[in-house]
Formats: structure tokens, C-alpha cells, sequence
């Protein structure tokens, strides 16, 4: 039993595999219905609506709608989709025991402790059927899978199957017959007209109360598990039913049994805490799967994987009876696998698939692993039981021939597992977990003692990987000691690269990618189980999970290239496709779309060339692409094929492109991204841009000021100008002060009432009329005595600028990566004239960028001029 998932809840009594989604649904006897994602152990909902236990649930085929039935003696059906209950059947008169869709018709089947089953429609929410016969508590019942039959269990120690097909013949369409034959026989007429549903069998045989009973899904069989601790297997016919054997073994009631869906066995379980799985056609015990303190009380199997559930006092399980995984080995471009008795033979290079040999029979337990010996041409098989110790191996010689009809005769020894380490020689691990080397007559030649092992790799000639709970270790059989050693979480799977340089080791949640001395040079933690791997030619490892496939990089990126709806396993990868073995162990080709890892890998490897080549013809879009460029230092690549302006203008800025990033703020035109835009063109010198950017967002302070450090007089009055009509007072006298304007100064300070400033500053600088007019004024209005200059006070005037810069400052430079040169020559060669970029401005006029004429700021043309309302003095605004 593999157990691959367990969940810690109050006592399960019901349990529903979703037919295509990985959910199952648990009803729990606190009244609380949970849906679990078993593939990633992720509880996904809660439904409690219900008082009391709820015992029966059940998924809909193909509707996104599950059923419940309690204590409560209420039916409830749920759509997952809204998460609620949609409506509920009342009707039953005590606690319902089981409820089950019909995969056909829209029926619902309930069984009730009110020794009732009903059959209800959910469409027209009423109940159609009522089945009474049984005298005690009805604890079971099931629609047949293909016919018109019901069959149901009851404390009355009785199973009984009912013949439904007058209920369909009444309330649906005729069915596969056609109307001809539903008219030519109306069945058993009477005169009460057509009965619905009579009883076809009563079997009788158990000496307790029956609490299970379920149909065969294609042979007329019926299994059914009661309190006298026995399971009895039914046959049936149109006449009658007989008892057709017992499986005894149980020591406590017997809760649930099912029939395999795909093979002959019965699955069971009880209150004695254990799971049962007997062959159906020997009826004897085959495993029994034990827990410590919790009874067993239902089972339910997966209608289309091998998969099973069944709930318990503290939880429950979802397990599989045996691994699916295929046994296989490559051989070049030769991939051997065993399917059913055979051993089969793919080609990759000519697609043919041949079985080459008959393998010996005699054991139940399907092969665990394979080690191919091309020198030889010999295989190994191990075999694994559910008592490891029992394990065995089988040494073959594939016949030259291809003749695959009769058994190959094989050596069988016991052993845990055998892999060549040789020509002519293999290790086995042996039930004492000791080390033998034996030769090609399966004769031993030495014993080797080895740290602690349970299990063995191949690592090339002469070499093994030596697996213990925590570490894996690179033994030297020849010199018989440890050449390297890496601590990881059981390793279950190791895939060695072509060339033996790289191996990745595959434990339950982890891939490790190791040097051939297990040097660790990264490791990826997946959510879900890892189930196999193979390597790209370019050195990057393929991975599967339950529901991906996946890359790892050695330099630890990674990330997913497709889903998966079923899990598959990888043997090789060759340019986009994918080749692997499914679970039915059919050899399948994939397709994957490698761009993406070939894109990483390229820039890792400093490949820019390729980079280019696929930034140009790929469809690599994405944020995870564009934010592992910028988080590798990278965004000049990203900028090339980022369509979303704010990510273009992010991804500018950050790698200095200011034209891009110009373009982009313009696009936006958001002022956060023009304040932004202002700071990175002004550490470049590039004070053109910068003007736009205060233009832009109304900064007049900055503004002014840019226009004083660049010498320019004329665009720095305008700015005075526009101070005073947006009666900026101190921007006024600021603008004033760096013009060295006195009379604006002097009159600034009168009209805001500083008049003794207003007089100081026109007497110091010799203005002597404005002094006196100030003067009179104020004496006039009060008798304050006005300050006096000082003795030694001199002129102070703004030196004028030498010159005015009407270009940039020479710019800050910056390198222009091997991307920027490719992308300017290649417009060069398509004939785009490139653009002049400021990175590499070099001070003339024509590539200069823009000036006035751009901004709008000079006097040439009145319709130009922005700032032109500057002009009127009785208007009021902003001067924009």
C-alpha cells in the first residue's frame, strides 16, 4: 500500500473520488463536508450546513453538483461551483445511511435507517420511488453501473437487488430499444398499472446484519461485507441469485467492500482497524493494511485511476496498491520497458516498438526497477514484494534474434535491488543490506561491507550511489571507499546527464543537481511529488511532478514549461518533444515549447547573439521573463519586447535610456513618472529633458532655478512673470533676486507690505526717487522712523552668464550594452536613420536632442510662446 496522501479530521463516514478533478469529497460525523485537493494536500472547502453525522456524499458525473445525506434526514445537493446548497429533500423519516447519483438518468439513490431506499429526481426535486421490503435499518445502497438494477444491504441480514426498469420506462426516455419496444412490452402490467421497482433477488446468507453491498462494474456479480466479520461474493442471473464463496479473515464488523475497478480483487475494511485485499478468484487474503487505534468505515475507489480512500476514527487515506511507475532503461537512442509479461523495445530514432522477450511468471508484484548492460546485451529486473525481504531479481540475456514468443529462461535470486557495475559484473543489495558483486553466471565473486544502505544507483563503471534516510554517497566498489557524499531527503530516483558530468538526485518534494562528485550546485523544492527526469542536450534537466513539467537550470533558475493532466514519465527529450511512458505504460511524445530555457540559458552563457535572435522572432512575453531580466541586469533586453507602457518606462529608466523612457513618460503622461523622468535626466546632465519635466509637472521653484544654473535670462523673466500672476510673492522675489531686477524687488516689497525692506533695498542701491516715493508714503501713514543703510554697505548684483547653455552639459556616459548596438545596427540595415541617442551626445547642433522650438519657449512665433498670457497683467491663473 502507497500511501499518497492522509488527512486528520473527526471520524470519516463517507468519501467521493472527483471523476476528473484530484479532489475527493469527506463527510465527517461532526456534520462538516471537507473537498481536499489530494494531489496537493491542500484543503480547498468546507460545507456544514447539516446537524448531525453525515454519512453519505457522492460527486456528480458530470454536473459541478455532489450529493449528502445525515442525521438530519435531510438530502442535500451542493453546487462546488457557488459553494452552497442549492436545495434540499426531505422525505426520509430517520438517518440516512448512503446517497449516490445515477450516472445516467437524473436520480438520486438514499438509504435510510427508516428501512426505506428512495429514488428521487433532482431535476423536479421530488421523490419518484419509494422501495420497501427490508425489516430493519437500510444500510446501503447502489445504482448498477449499466443496467436497471439497485441493490441494497440492511440490518435484516438480507441483500436485495430491485428491478428498476419500469421506473426508467415510466419517467425517462425509452431507451436504447426505442419507442417500438417500450410500447411491445409494457412489462408486468397489473391493476395498479406498472410497478416501479421490484425485487429481482433476496440473498440470504449472512448471519449479522449486512452493512455493504456493491455491484461488479461489468461481471453480474455482487460483493457484500456484514457483521458476522465475513465477505461473500454473489452471482447472479436473470432467474436467480446464488452465494458463490466466503472471504474470511476479518476479526471485528466488516464496514465497506468494493470490487477492483480493473482487476480481480476485493478491497475491504473493518472496526478490527485493517484494510483487506483478497483475489477474487482464490478468494484468500493478499495484503492487510493495519492502523494502531482507528476502525475502519468506508472505502471508495477511483472510477478511472488506481486510487483509493477509505475513512476512519481520526481521518483518512488515499493510497494506491501498487506503484504505476514503468521499469525502464535507455540504451542510446533505445529505450527498454516491461509492460505486462513482456520486455519491450522503442526505438526513438524510427519509432518501432517490439517486445523482445517473454519474462518468467510466478510473481504478483510488477517489476521495480531495470539495469541494461549494452555490452552484454543483459538485463537485470528487480522485483519488489510487499515484505522487502522476499524481494528478488531476474538476470537475462535478450535473445539476438528478436524471437519473443516463448519465456526466456532467467536467473531468480533474492535480492532488494541488482545494477551493473561492469562488463560482466553486478551489485546486488541484498536482504541484509550487504553489497555482492556476482558475475554474468549470477555466481558471487565478492562481499563487500558498506556504510549504512537501503538502496543502490547506478554511477557509471565501477562505481555505485549509495542511499541511506538522509544522504546519498558516491562509493568506489574497486577501491572500496566513499569518493563524495551529499545530505538530502530520501533520494528515490537518480538521472545521470549524457556525458556522466551532471546528476540530479529526485527525492519526494526535491530535485538536487550535483557535479559527478556530488558537489551540490543547486536545488529546487516543488509542492507537489517529483516523479522523474531526463536531461536537454544543452545541460538543463527536465523534470516532471504529478502535474508539470518543469526545467531546472544548474545555476538554480527554474521554472514550468507545460501541465499535466495525468502524470507521465520522462526517458529523453530531443529538441521540442518530449518522449515518456504513461502509467498504462504506452510510450508518448509531448510537445514543449523550450524557449524559454534556451533563453535563460543563452544569456547565462553571455550567448547574446541568440538572445537577440529570439527577442526578435520568440513570443517570450510575461512578467516572470521581464522581472527575471531586470532581477539578472538585464533591462535593456526586456525593453525591446515590453509593449506595457509603465513596465517600458520602468525598465528605461533603469538601464539610463532616457529616450525610451522620454517616449514613455510621454505616452503616460503621469506626474510621478515625469518627476522620475526629471531625476535620472538630470544626474546625466541632460537639463533638456529636464525643462519638459518641470514644465511638465508645474515645478516653477526647480524650473527657475534650472534656468538660472544654464545662464538663461530670458526664459527666467518669463518665469518672474508668470510668479507674479499666479501671486507667488516669494517666487516672484526669488526670480527677481536671480535676475538682479532691484526695481522688481523694490516693488515686491512695497506691495507685501515690507516697505522699510522696499526703502532699504532702492536707497542701497542707489535708486533715490523709488526711496523717496516709499518714504513720503510711509511718513504720511505713521511716524515709524525708517532704517538707515549702512556705512559700508555695498551693491550686490548677480554676475551675468558668460554664456547661455543652450545644449546639454556634456553628458554622463552611459556604456551601451552589446543589445543597444544590436538593436541600433539592425535599424541601421533596415534604414532607419537611428536615432541620435543623448547617451552619446557629443555637443553639436544636430544632435542636440530638442530645444526651445520643442518646448515651445521662444519669441519667433506668437502661437508657440506658452507662457505667452504671461503677458497679460489683469489676468489671473497660472500662466499655462
Amino acid at each position: 500500500m502507497l500511501t499518497k496522501f492522509e488527512t486528520k479530521s473527526p471520524r470519516v463516514k463517507g468519501l467521493s473520488f472527483h471523476p476528473t478533478r484530484p479532489w475527493i469529497l469527506a463527510s465527517l460525523h461532526n456534520g462538516v463536508i471537507q473537498l481536499w485537493d489530494y494531489r496537493m494536500c491542500t484543503l480547498l472547502e468546507k460545507f456544514d450546513e447539516h446537524e448531525g453525522p453525515v454519512r453519505g456524499v457522492d460527486f456528480h458525473r458530470q454536473q459541478p453538483l455532489f450529493v449528502s445525506g445525515g442525521d438530519d434526514y435531510k438530502i442535500k445537493i451542493w453546487n462546488y461551483k457557488q459553494r452552497r446548497c442549492i436545495f434540499t429533500l426531505l422525505g426520509h423519516l430517520d438517518y440516512i445511511r448512503t446517497t449516490v447519483f445515477h450516472h445516467e438518468y437524473p436520480w438520486i439513490l438514499s438509504a435510510s435507517d427508516d428501512q426505506t431506499v428512495r429514488i428521487w429526481n433532482w431535476q423536479s426535486r421530488n421523490c419518484i420511488s419509494v422501495l420497501t421490503g427490508h425489516n430493519h435499518y437500510v444500510m446501503c445502497a447502489q445504482f448498477h453501473p449499466t443496467e436497471d438494477m439497485v441493490v441494497s444491504a440492511s440490518l435484516d441480514q438480507t441483500v436485495r437487488v430491485w428491478d428498476i426498469s419500469g421506473l426508467r420506462k415510466k419517467s425517462v426516455a425509452p431507451g436504447p430499444g426505442g419507442l417500438d419496444e417500450h410500447l411491445r412490452t409494457p412489462g408486468s402490467t397489473d391493476l395498479f398499472g406498472q410497478a416501479d421497482a421490484v425485487v429481482k433477488h433476496v440473498l440470504e446468507g449472512h448471519d449479522r446484519g449486512v452493512n455493504w453491498a456493491s455491484f461488479h462494474p461489468t461481471m453480474p456479480l455482487i460483493v457484500s461485507g456484514a457483521d458476522d466479520r465475513q465477505i461473500k461474493l454473489w452471482r447472479m442471473n436473470d432467474n436467480k441469485a446464488w452465494e458463490v464463496d466466503t472471504c474470511r479473515g476479518h476479526y471485528n464488523n466488516v464496514s465497506c467492500a468494493i470490487f477492483h475497478p480493473r482487476q480481480e480483487l476485493i478491497l475491504s475494511n473493518s472496526e478490527d482497524k485493517s484494510i483487506r485485499v483478497w483475489d477474487m478468484s482464490k478468494r484468500n487474503c493478499l495484503h492487510t493494511f493495519r492502523r494502531e487505534h482507528d476502525r475502519f468505515w468506508v472505502i471508495a475507489g477511483h472510477p478511472t485511476l488506481n486510487l483509493f480512500a477509505a475513512g476512519h476514527d481520526a481521518g483518512m487515506v488515499v493510497f494506491k496498491l501498487e506503484r504505476e511507475r514503468p521499469a525502464h532503461a535507455l540504451a542510446g537512442n533505445i529505450l527498454y520497458y516491461v509492460k505486462e509479461k513482456y520486455l519491450r523495445k522503442l526505438d526513438f530514432t524510427t519509432s518501432r516498438d517490439t517486445a523482445v522477450m517473454q519474462m518468467r511468471g510466478g510473481s504478483r508484484s510488477p517489476v521495480y526497477s531495470m539495469s541494461y548492460n549494452p555490452a552484454e546485451n543483459s538485463v537485470l529486473l528487480s522485483t519488489r514484494t510487499p515484505n522487502a525481504e522476499n524481494s528478488t531479481y531476474d538476470l537475462y540475456q535478450i535473445p539476438e534474434d528478436g524471437d519473443s514468443s516463448h519465456a526466456t529462461e532467467g536467473k531468480r535470486s533474492s535480492g532488494l535491488t541488482a545494477i551493473w557495475v561492469a562488463r560482466n559484473r553486478f551489485a546486488v543489495l541484498d536482504k541484509s543490506h550487504s553489497l555482492i558483486i556476482k558475475n554474468l553466471k549470477n555466481e558471487v565473486t565478492k562481499k563487500l561491507t558498506i556504510p549504512n544502505c537501503d538502496e543502490i544507483f547506478y554511477a557509471g563503471t565501477g562505481m555505485l550511489l549509495l542511499r541511506d534516510t538522509d544522504a546519498v554517497t558516491l562509493f568506489d566498489v574497486q577501491q572500496k571507499r566513499n569518493l563524495g557524499n551529499v545530505k538530502i531527503p530520501k533520494c528515490r530516483y537518480v538521472v545521470w546527464s549524457a556525458d556522466m558530468s551532471l546528476v540530479a538526485l529526485l527525492s519526494k518534494h526535491l530535485v538536487t543537481i550535483c557535479t559527478r562528485k556530488l558537489e551540490v550546485l543547486c536545488s529546487v523544492h516543488e509542492n507537489t511529488r517529483v516523479k522523474s527526469g531526463t536531461w536537454d542536450d544543452s545541460g538543463v534537466f527536465i523534470y516532471t511532478t504529478s502535474n508539470h513539467i518543469k526545467y531546472a537550470i544548474t545555476n538554480g533558475d527554474h521554472g514550468i514549461i507545460r501541465t499535466l493532466d495525468l502524470p507521465v514519465y520522462l526517458t529523453r527529450i530531443k529538441g521540442n518533444q518530449v518522449f515518456c511512458l504513461d502509467r498504462e505504460c504506452k510510450p508518448r511524445i509531448l510537445n514543449i515549447d523550450p524557449t524559454e530555457y534556451k533563453f535563460k540559458l543563452a544569456l547565462i552563457n553571455r550567448k547574446y547573439e541568440e538572445v537577440l535572435h529570439m527577442v526578435r522572432n520568440a513570443k517570450l512575453v510575461g512578467q516572470s521573463i521581464i522581472a527575471y531580466l531586470q532581477q539578472k541586469g538585464y533591462p535593456e533586453v526586456a525593453l525591446h519586447f515590453v509593449k506595457d507602457e509603465k513596465t517600458r518606462f520602468s525598465l528605461a529608466l533603469e538601464c539610463s535610456n532616457i529616450e525610451a523612457a522620454l517616449e514613455a513618460a510621454k505616452s503616460l503622461d503621469d506626474k510621478d513618472c515625469w518627476e522620475k523622468l526629471g531625476e535620472a535626466a538630470l544626474l546625466q546632465g541632460n537639463h533638456q529633458v529636464v525643462e519638459m519635466c518641470y514644465q511638465r509637472t508645474k515645478n516653477f521653484d526647480k524650473l527657475s532655478f534650472l534656468y538660472l544654473i544654464t545662464g538663461n535670462l530670458e526664459k527666467l523673466r518669463k518665469m518672474m512673470k508668470i510668479a507674479e500672476i499666479r501671486k507667488d510673492t516669494s517666487g516672484h522675489f526669488q526670480n527677481a533676486l536671480y535676475l538682479g531686477d532691484i526695481n522688481e524687488r523694490v516693488k515686491v516689497l512695497n506691495n507685501c507690505g515690507q516697505s522699510s525692506l522696499a526703502y532699504l533695498t532702492a536707497l542701497t542701491h542707489g535708486l533715490g526717487e523709488e526711496a523717496e516715493k516709499i518714504k513720503d508714503g510711509i511718513e504720511d501713514a505713521d511716524k515709524t522712523p525708517l532704517p538707515t543703510p549702512a556705512p559700508g554697505a555695498r551693491l550686490l548684483q548677480p554676475p551675468p552668464p558668460i554664456s547661455q547653455s543652450e545644449q546639454n552639459w556634456p553628458l554622463l556616459t552611459v556604456s551601451r550594452g552589446f543589445f543597444d548596438t544590436a538593436i541600433m545596427a539592425g535599424k541601421k540595415a533596415e534604414g532607419v536613420a537611428a536615432a541620435g541617442m543623448a547617451m552619446e551626445d557629443d555637443g553639436d547642433e544636430d544632435a542636440a536632442g530638442w530645444g526651445d522650438s520643442d518646448l515651445g519657449l521662444d519669441d519667433d512665433g506668437e502661437d508657440k510662446d506658452e507662457f505667452k498670457d504671461a503677458e497679460g497683467d489683469d489676468e489671473e491663473g497660472d500662466g499655462w
